[in-house]
């Protein structure tokens, strides 16, 4: 099987549009350097901040393979290839597997709402498809409409390929749970940069990131100070960023990430539809933010 080590900091990565709503190749490939070369150890491809629910299969392979191509001699490359049907999240898996991506993100199954044992089969099915691909849950509640439970994630970490969890439930009762029922070698990561430090405490390894786009060695820092014993640093670093975490979630995902880089001139351009562009009040905020953390010029 591949590497299991996705590292520390992984960004979940922005898809770019031109002004006519089409992928931005040439931006993604410039982007995804950028990213690799300021903080990311790996990246996620077509996740929820790469809006892939509103892109086509045909946009997201060739995503895929651009990404890939660009910084997969320096970073790992993980796709985001869930679905709330088994056999198309299968489908798509396989397909990724023989583009020589590195690991596969797999949300939990939503509007369907399956019991648990249904979740355990769905990841099983699977990852067993994919026998020689890394397979990271990524648990959402918020948004799937289900909780992946700790008992159900311990059985699915028994899975030689099921190596790690994106655990965005924001329960570290249920976090510190699910590290005493898997071994280390298990990768808890946190999957929301508010609570990327607190992650750290109960067992967590790192963050799948938001804010990484516009500080990723910061949040590298902050992780490295805490596994250092350097706990005040590490508390330093996280209060100092926190207001950009806070502001980064204003309104949904990837609204306002996509709204701060085009701040800074990356022309990442909008959102689709059901998604909306940001308003003036909130973009003016994130601006007010960046500015704090010289991430932008001074108006």
């Amino acid at each position: 099987m591949s590497d299991r080590s996705f590292g520390k900091v992984i960004t979940a990565m922005v898809t770019p549009f031109d002004k006519e709503g089409n992928i931005n190749y040439s931006i993604a490939e410039q982007l995804a350097t950028h990213l690799v070369n300021n903080g990311s150890d790996s990246l996620v491809v077509c996740g929820t901040t790469g809006e892939s629910p509103t892109l086509s299969w045909s946009e997201k392979s060739k995503l895929f393979q651009v990404v890939k191509k660009t910084v997969g001699d320096k970073a790992k490359v993980i796709a985001g290839t869930g679905s709330n049907s088994t056999v198309n999240a299968i489908e798509m898996t396989k397909e990724i597997s023989k583009m020589g991506l590195d690991g596969s993100l797999q949300v939990v199954p939503y509007y369907n709402k399956p019991p648990q044992e249904g979740l355990y089969q769905h990841f099983k099915k699977i990852a067993q498809s994919v026998s020689d691909l890394p397979i990271i849950l990524y648990n959402v509640p918020g948004r799937t409409g289900r909780n992946l439970l700790p008992e159900t994630i311990a059985k699915l970490a028994e899975i030689e390929n099921i190596t790690g969890i994106k655990e965005a439930s924001n329960n570290l009762e249920q976090v510190c749970t699910t590290r005493l029922m898997t071994d280390l070698s298990f990768s808890i990561y946190a999957g929301d940069d508010c609570l990327a430090l607190p992650f750290l405490t109960v067992g967590g390894v790192g963050v799948i990131s938001v804010a990484s786009h516009l500080v990723g060695l910061e949040i590298q820092k902050m992780i490295q100070a805490f596994n250092e014993n350097e706990e005040s640093r590490a508390s330093e670093i996280n209060l100092k960023l926190f207001p950009l975490f806070k502001v980064l979630f204003c309104t949904t995902n990837p609204i306002p990430i996509k709204a701060a880089l085009n701040l800074q001139g990356w022309f990442v351009g909008g959102v689709r539809l059901p998604l909306v562009e940001i308003s003036q009040t909130l973009n003016e905020e994130i601006r007010l933010v960046l500015e704090e953390l010289m991430l932008v010029e001074n108006k």
